[in-house]
Protein backbone atom coordinates (compact mmCIF):
# COMPACT_ATOMS: atom_id res chain seq x y z
CA UNK A 1 0.00 0.00 0.00
CA UNK A 2 1.20 3.22 -1.17
CA UNK A 3 2.58 5.82 2.38
CA UNK A 4 1.76 9.24 1.85
CA UNK A 5 2.95 12.13 3.34
CA UNK A 6 1.00 15.67 3.98
CA UNK A 7 3.00 17.76 2.17
CA UNK A 8 2.95 15.42 -0.64
CA UNK A 9 -0.74 15.31 -0.60
CA UNK A 10 -0.88 19.39 -0.05
CA UNK A 11 1.43 20.24 -3.07
CA UNK A 12 -0.86 18.16 -5.24
CA UNK A 13 -4.04 19.58 -3.78
CA UNK A 14 -2.46 22.98 -4.50
CA UNK A 15 -1.63 22.32 -8.19
CA UNK A 16 -4.50 20.81 -8.45
CA UNK A 17 -6.51 23.88 -7.24
CA UNK A 18 -4.52 26.11 -9.85
CA UNK A 19 -3.11 27.90 -6.00
CA UNK A 20 0.23 26.67 -6.89
CA UNK A 21 0.47 27.60 -10.33
CA UNK A 22 -2.74 29.65 -11.79
CA UNK A 23 -4.82 27.67 -13.87
CA UNK A 24 -4.07 28.89 -17.74
CA UNK A 25 -6.82 30.91 -19.75
CA UNK A 26 -7.74 27.54 -21.80
CA UNK A 27 -10.16 26.09 -19.33
CA UNK A 28 -11.37 29.63 -18.64
CA UNK A 29 -14.07 30.14 -15.24
CA UNK A 30 -15.72 27.10 -16.34
CA UNK A 31 -12.76 24.99 -16.29
CA UNK A 32 -11.51 26.63 -12.98
CA UNK A 33 -14.91 26.30 -10.97
CA UNK A 34 -14.87 22.60 -12.45
CA UNK A 35 -11.88 21.59 -10.94
CA UNK A 36 -12.93 23.17 -7.68
CA UNK A 37 -15.99 21.03 -7.47
CA UNK A 38 -17.69 24.03 -7.12
CA UNK A 39 -17.25 27.87 -6.11
CA UNK A 40 -19.36 28.67 -2.67
CA UNK A 41 -21.33 31.66 -3.41
CA UNK A 42 -22.88 32.68 -0.23
CA UNK A 43 -20.97 35.94 -0.18
CA UNK A 44 -20.56 36.49 -4.13
CA UNK A 45 -17.81 38.67 -3.57
CA UNK A 46 -15.83 35.87 -2.48
CA UNK A 47 -16.51 33.87 -5.30
CA UNK A 48 -15.34 36.14 -7.25
CA UNK A 49 -12.26 36.17 -5.64
CA UNK A 50 -12.05 32.36 -5.08
CA UNK A 51 -12.14 32.07 -9.10
CA UNK A 52 -10.18 34.91 -9.96
CA UNK A 53 -7.16 33.60 -7.90
CA UNK A 54 -6.88 30.94 -9.78
CA UNK A 55 -6.58 32.67 -13.11
CA UNK A 56 -4.21 34.93 -14.32
CA UNK A 57 -5.30 38.20 -15.55
CA UNK A 58 -9.54 37.74 -14.67
CA UNK A 59 -11.23 40.23 -12.85
CA UNK A 60 -14.79 40.26 -10.47
CA UNK A 61 -15.53 41.28 -14.42
CA UNK A 62 -14.78 38.26 -16.25
CA UNK A 63 -16.77 36.16 -13.23
CA UNK A 64 -20.19 37.89 -13.76
CA UNK A 65 -19.78 37.67 -17.38
CA UNK A 66 -19.65 34.03 -17.30
CA UNK A 67 -22.71 33.55 -15.19
CA UNK A 68 -24.91 36.54 -16.54
CA UNK A 69 -23.69 37.00 -19.98
CA UNK A 70 -21.85 34.04 -22.10
CA UNK A 71 -24.13 31.71 -18.94
CA UNK A 72 -20.94 28.91 -18.66
CA UNK A 73 -21.33 29.35 -15.20
CA UNK A 74 -24.86 28.86 -12.95
CA UNK A 75 -25.72 30.00 -9.57
CA UNK A 76 -27.57 27.63 -7.50
CA UNK A 77 -27.86 25.29 -4.28
CA UNK A 78 -24.47 23.13 -4.48
CA UNK A 79 -23.10 20.84 -1.92
CA UNK A 80 -24.20 20.90 1.87
CA UNK A 81 -27.33 23.11 0.48
CA UNK A 82 -24.99 26.14 0.42
CA UNK A 83 -24.84 28.57 -2.80
CA UNK A 84 -22.46 27.48 -5.42
CA UNK A 85 -21.23 28.44 -8.80
CA UNK A 86 -21.10 25.50 -10.95
CA UNK A 87 -20.19 25.20 -14.66
CA UNK A 88 -23.13 24.79 -16.61
CA UNK A 89 -22.31 22.11 -19.01
CA UNK A 90 -22.05 20.02 -15.82
CA UNK A 91 -25.62 20.82 -13.84
CA UNK A 92 -27.50 17.84 -15.01
CA UNK A 93 -24.87 16.00 -13.69
CA UNK A 94 -25.00 17.85 -10.16
CA UNK A 95 -28.77 17.42 -10.24
CA UNK A 96 -28.19 13.72 -10.77
CA UNK A 97 -25.68 13.56 -8.09
CA UNK A 98 -27.12 16.08 -5.30
CA UNK A 99 -31.05 14.86 -5.92
CA UNK A 100 -29.71 11.54 -4.13
CA UNK A 101 -28.40 12.98 -1.11
CA UNK A 102 -30.62 11.81 1.85
CA UNK A 103 -33.37 14.23 3.14
CA UNK A 104 -33.38 15.02 7.20
CA UNK A 105 -36.56 15.47 8.10
CA UNK A 106 -37.75 18.79 9.47
CA UNK A 107 -38.94 19.55 12.71
CA UNK A 108 -42.23 18.33 13.46
CA UNK A 109 -44.05 21.46 13.50
CA UNK A 110 -42.58 22.73 10.13
CA UNK A 111 -42.58 19.57 8.34
CA UNK A 112 -44.05 18.67 5.12
CA UNK A 113 -45.14 15.06 3.45
CA UNK A 114 -43.26 14.08 1.03
CA UNK A 115 -46.12 14.65 -1.65
CA UNK A 116 -46.51 18.47 -0.16
CA UNK A 117 -42.73 18.54 -1.69
CA UNK A 118 -43.06 17.28 -4.46
CA UNK A 119 -46.00 19.70 -5.37
CA UNK A 120 -44.04 22.37 -4.38
CA UNK A 121 -41.04 21.19 -6.33
CA UNK A 122 -42.98 21.18 -9.19
CA UNK A 123 -44.88 24.31 -8.25
CA UNK A 124 -41.36 26.34 -8.69
CA UNK A 125 -40.19 24.91 -11.61
CA UNK A 126 -43.54 25.21 -13.60
CA UNK A 127 -43.39 29.11 -11.78
CA UNK A 128 -40.01 29.99 -13.00
CA UNK A 129 -40.22 28.41 -16.93
CA UNK A 130 -39.64 31.62 -19.56
CA UNK A 131 -39.47 33.87 -15.96
CA UNK A 132 -37.08 35.75 -13.46
CA UNK A 133 -39.08 35.58 -10.39
CA UNK A 134 -38.40 37.63 -7.08
CA UNK A 135 -38.51 35.67 -3.85
CA UNK A 136 -42.18 37.22 -3.13
CA UNK A 137 -43.39 36.49 -6.87
CA UNK A 138 -41.97 32.74 -6.33
CA UNK A 139 -43.56 32.40 -3.17
CA UNK A 140 -47.22 33.60 -4.12
CA UNK A 141 -46.98 30.92 -7.42
CA UNK A 142 -46.31 28.87 -5.31
CA UNK A 143 -48.85 29.11 -2.68
CA UNK A 144 -51.62 29.47 -5.37
CA UNK A 145 -50.03 26.28 -7.02
CA UNK A 146 -50.19 23.72 -4.03
CA UNK A 147 -52.25 25.57 -1.74
CA UNK A 148 -52.63 27.94 1.93
CA UNK A 149 -50.67 25.08 3.69
CA UNK A 150 -47.38 26.16 1.97
CA UNK A 151 -47.39 30.15 2.87
CA UNK A 152 -48.00 29.28 6.92
CA UNK A 153 -45.29 31.41 8.73
CA UNK A 154 -43.96 27.99 10.75
CA UNK A 155 -39.51 28.48 9.14
CA UNK A 156 -37.87 30.66 11.74
CA UNK A 157 -35.49 33.09 9.97
CA UNK A 158 -33.19 36.34 10.37
CA UNK A 159 -35.99 37.23 13.55
CA UNK A 160 -39.02 36.38 11.67
CA UNK A 161 -40.53 33.48 10.13
CA UNK A 162 -40.70 32.17 6.16
CA UNK A 163 -43.29 30.17 4.58
CA UNK A 164 -43.67 26.84 5.25
CA UNK A 165 -42.77 26.10 1.61
CA UNK A 166 -39.01 27.36 1.68
CA UNK A 167 -37.48 25.07 4.05
CA UNK A 168 -37.42 22.79 0.37
CA UNK A 169 -35.48 25.87 -1.66
CA UNK A 170 -32.61 23.63 -1.61
CA UNK A 171 -34.01 20.56 -2.43
CA UNK A 172 -36.03 22.06 -5.33
CA UNK A 173 -32.12 23.39 -6.60
CA UNK A 174 -30.63 19.48 -6.34
CA UNK A 175 -34.01 18.73 -8.49
CA UNK A 176 -33.20 21.15 -11.30
CA UNK A 177 -36.19 22.98 -10.66
CA UNK A 178 -34.29 26.49 -10.87
CA UNK A 179 -31.32 28.61 -10.92
CA UNK A 180 -30.77 31.96 -9.91
CA UNK A 181 -31.31 34.90 -11.71
CA UNK A 182 -29.04 38.00 -12.84
CA UNK A 183 -31.18 39.82 -9.95
CA UNK A 184 -33.71 42.94 -10.04
CA UNK A 185 -32.18 45.95 -8.24
CA UNK A 186 -31.05 44.68 -5.34
CA UNK A 187 -33.58 41.27 -5.17
CA UNK A 188 -33.13 37.96 -5.45
CA UNK A 189 -34.04 36.36 -8.25
CA UNK A 190 -34.82 32.56 -9.63
CA UNK A 191 -35.29 31.19 -13.25
CA UNK A 192 -35.51 28.16 -15.03
CA UNK A 193 -32.33 26.21 -15.60
CA UNK A 194 -30.52 25.91 -18.83
CA UNK A 195 -32.01 23.06 -21.30
CA UNK A 196 -29.96 20.37 -21.18
CA UNK A 197 -30.07 16.72 -21.42
CA UNK A 198 -30.50 14.59 -18.10
CA UNK A 199 -27.37 12.94 -16.73
CA UNK A 200 -28.13 9.44 -14.29
CA UNK A 201 -24.34 8.97 -13.22
CA UNK A 202 -24.44 11.64 -10.71
CA UNK A 203 -23.17 10.04 -7.36
CA UNK A 204 -20.64 8.17 -9.26
CA UNK A 205 -19.60 11.65 -11.14
CA UNK A 206 -19.56 13.56 -7.87
CA UNK A 207 -17.15 11.02 -5.83
CA UNK A 208 -14.44 10.91 -9.02
CA UNK A 209 -14.42 14.59 -9.53
CA UNK A 210 -14.24 15.43 -5.60
CA UNK A 211 -11.33 12.36 -5.46
CA UNK A 212 -9.16 14.06 -8.27
CA UNK A 213 -9.52 17.67 -6.33
CA UNK A 214 -9.52 16.62 -2.65
CA UNK A 215 -8.31 12.82 -2.37
CA UNK A 216 -7.25 11.03 -0.86
CA UNK A 217 -10.11 11.07 1.03
CA UNK A 218 -12.63 8.57 2.83
CA UNK A 219 -16.18 8.14 2.34
CA UNK A 220 -16.82 10.40 5.44
CA UNK A 221 -15.05 13.49 4.34
CA UNK A 222 -16.88 12.86 1.48
CA UNK A 223 -19.95 12.61 2.60
CA UNK A 224 -19.46 15.98 5.84
CA UNK A 225 -18.09 17.97 1.94
CA UNK A 226 -21.54 17.38 -0.01
CA UNK A 227 -23.84 17.27 2.44
CA UNK A 228 -25.15 13.57 2.19
CA UNK A 229 -24.58 10.54 5.17
CA UNK A 230 -22.30 7.62 5.16
CA UNK A 231 -24.08 5.37 3.74
CA UNK A 232 -24.95 7.45 0.94
CA UNK A 233 -21.09 8.15 0.72
CA UNK A 234 -20.16 4.37 0.41
CA UNK A 235 -22.07 3.63 -1.91
CA UNK A 236 -21.49 6.15 -4.38
CA UNK A 237 -17.42 5.32 -3.53
CA UNK A 238 -18.61 1.64 -4.48
CA UNK A 239 -19.29 2.53 -7.66
CA UNK A 240 -16.01 4.11 -8.24
CA UNK A 241 -12.68 2.06 -8.87
CA UNK A 242 -10.45 3.22 -6.29
CA UNK A 243 -7.07 2.61 -4.60
CA UNK A 244 -6.74 2.45 -1.23
CA UNK A 245 -3.55 4.78 0.50
CA UNK A 246 -2.12 5.61 3.48
CA UNK A 247 -2.05 9.30 4.27
CA UNK A 248 0.03 9.72 7.43
CA UNK A 249 -0.71 6.78 8.39
CA UNK A 250 -4.74 6.90 8.20
CA UNK A 251 -6.17 4.72 5.28
CA UNK A 252 -7.74 6.69 2.47
CA UNK A 253 -8.41 6.05 -1.20
CA UNK A 254 -7.82 7.70 -4.89
CA UNK A 255 -8.91 7.11 -8.02
CA UNK A 256 -7.26 3.58 -8.91
CA UNK A 257 -4.11 4.88 -11.17
CA UNK A 258 -4.08 8.45 -9.94
CA UNK A 259 -1.56 8.27 -7.26
CA UNK A 260 1.45 10.13 -9.00
CA UNK A 261 2.42 12.87 -6.63
CA UNK A 262 5.06 15.71 -6.92
CA UNK A 263 8.55 15.61 -6.05
CA UNK A 264 8.80 18.86 -4.51
CA UNK A 265 6.74 19.75 -0.90
CA UNK A 266 4.51 22.95 -1.38
CA UNK A 267 5.84 26.42 -1.10
CA UNK A 268 4.19 30.08 -1.37
CA UNK A 269 1.62 32.45 0.04
CA UNK A 270 -1.83 32.49 -0.78
CA UNK A 271 -4.92 34.41 0.23
CA UNK A 272 -8.26 32.74 0.21
CA UNK A 273 -11.37 34.37 0.72
CA UNK A 274 -14.84 32.99 2.73
CA UNK A 275 -15.75 29.88 2.15
CA UNK A 276 -13.04 29.43 -0.27
CA UNK A 277 -13.78 25.77 -2.01
CA UNK A 278 -10.14 24.40 -0.95
CA UNK A 279 -10.52 24.97 2.88
CA UNK A 280 -14.00 23.92 3.00
CA UNK A 281 -12.98 20.77 1.47
CA UNK A 282 -9.48 20.33 3.15
CA UNK A 283 -9.49 17.43 5.67
CA UNK A 284 -8.04 16.09 7.76
CA UNK A 285 -8.12 19.59 9.38
CA UNK A 286 -5.28 19.01 11.89
CA UNK A 287 -3.23 18.94 9.42
CA UNK A 288 -4.47 22.02 7.30
CA UNK A 289 -4.93 24.11 10.13
CA UNK A 290 -1.89 23.04 12.09
CA UNK A 291 -1.14 24.27 15.95
CA UNK A 292 -2.44 27.38 16.38
CA UNK A 293 -4.77 27.46 13.34
CA UNK A 294 -7.29 25.40 14.40
CA UNK A 295 -8.12 27.68 17.12
CA UNK A 296 -7.47 30.90 15.21
CA UNK A 297 -9.12 30.24 12.12
CA UNK A 298 -11.43 27.83 12.59
CA UNK A 299 -14.98 28.49 13.69
CA UNK A 300 -16.37 25.57 16.42
CA UNK A 301 -14.42 23.19 13.81
CA UNK A 302 -15.78 24.89 10.38
CA UNK A 303 -13.86 26.39 7.84
CA UNK A 304 -13.94 29.04 5.86
CA UNK A 305 -15.60 31.26 8.29
CA UNK A 306 -12.35 33.02 8.04
CA UNK A 307 -10.56 33.93 5.51
CA UNK A 308 -7.29 32.31 5.65
CA UNK A 309 -3.51 32.88 4.89
CA UNK A 310 -1.59 29.80 3.70
CA UNK A 311 1.96 29.65 3.94
CA UNK A 312 3.50 26.51 2.31
CA UNK A 313 0.29 24.10 1.90
CA UNK A 314 -0.97 24.89 5.21
CA UNK A 315 -3.05 27.83 7.31
CA UNK A 316 -1.00 30.12 8.77
CA UNK A 317 -2.77 32.95 9.75
CA UNK A 318 -6.23 34.63 8.68
CA UNK A 319 -7.28 38.29 7.00
CA UNK A 320 -9.81 40.72 6.34
CA UNK A 321 -10.68 42.92 3.49
CA UNK A 322 -12.84 45.94 3.96
CA UNK A 323 -13.72 48.29 0.98
CA UNK A 324 -14.07 52.33 0.83
CA UNK A 325 -14.73 53.30 -2.42
CA UNK A 326 -12.04 52.16 -4.96
CA UNK A 327 -9.57 51.40 -1.80
CA UNK A 328 -8.96 48.19 -0.37
CA UNK A 329 -7.56 47.68 2.76
CA UNK A 330 -6.40 44.25 3.78
CA UNK A 331 -5.29 43.54 7.24
CA UNK A 332 -3.48 39.82 7.24
CA UNK A 333 -2.73 38.80 10.63
CA UNK A 334 -0.02 35.94 10.61
CA UNK A 335 0.46 32.86 12.98
CA UNK A 336 4.08 32.64 12.22
CA UNK A 337 6.97 35.04 11.21
CA UNK A 338 7.14 35.23 7.88
CA UNK A 339 10.44 35.96 5.99
CA UNK A 340 11.39 38.67 3.40
CA UNK A 341 10.67 36.57 0.45
CA UNK A 342 7.25 35.06 2.15
CA UNK A 343 6.52 39.01 2.82
CA UNK A 344 7.47 39.85 -0.74
CA UNK A 345 5.01 37.50 -2.20
CA UNK A 346 2.15 38.21 0.67
CA UNK A 347 2.05 41.71 -1.11
CA UNK A 348 2.08 40.25 -4.44
CA UNK A 349 -1.23 38.29 -3.44
CA UNK A 350 -2.71 41.91 -1.99
CA UNK A 351 -2.03 43.34 -5.25
CA UNK A 352 -4.02 40.41 -7.17
CA UNK A 353 -6.92 40.93 -4.71
CA UNK A 354 -6.81 44.32 -5.71
CA UNK A 355 -6.83 43.83 -9.44
CA UNK A 356 -9.57 40.94 -9.10
CA UNK A 357 -11.46 43.35 -7.18
CA UNK A 358 -10.97 46.16 -9.59
CA UNK A 359 -9.30 48.31 -6.25
CA UNK A 360 -6.68 50.03 -4.85
CA UNK A 361 -5.29 47.80 -2.00
CA UNK A 362 -3.19 48.62 0.66
CA UNK A 363 -1.67 45.94 3.15
CA UNK A 364 -1.43 46.37 7.08
CA UNK A 365 -0.34 43.82 8.98
CA UNK A 366 -1.54 43.20 12.20
CA UNK A 367 -4.78 41.96 14.34
CA UNK A 368 -7.95 40.74 12.63
CA UNK A 369 -10.37 42.39 14.85
CA UNK A 370 -12.89 40.86 12.64
CA UNK A 371 -15.36 37.77 13.71
CA UNK A 372 -16.56 34.56 12.02
CA UNK A 373 -18.66 35.19 9.09
CA UNK A 374 -21.88 33.24 10.31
Amino acid sequence: MIELSWPQVSARRLERAGLATPHGPDGGTEGTVAAMCGAHAQVMSAAELSVGLRLGGVTRVHVREALWKERGLVKTHGPRGTVHLLPARDLPSWVSALSTLPVRPAPAYMRMTDEQTGQVVAAIGEAVKGAELTMDELSEAVVSATGPWAGDLVMPAFQTYWPRWRQVMHLAAHRGAFVFGAGRGRKVTYTAPPDTPPATDGPAWLARNYLWAYGPATPAEFAQWAGGTIGWANAAFKEVELEEVRLEGRPCWLLAGDTGMLAEPPRGVRLLPYFDAYVVAGRPRELLYAGAAAERALAGGQAGNYPVLLVDGEVAGVWHQRRSGSRIDVTVEPLRDLTTAQLGELEEQVERVGEVLEGRPRLTIGPVTVGAHA
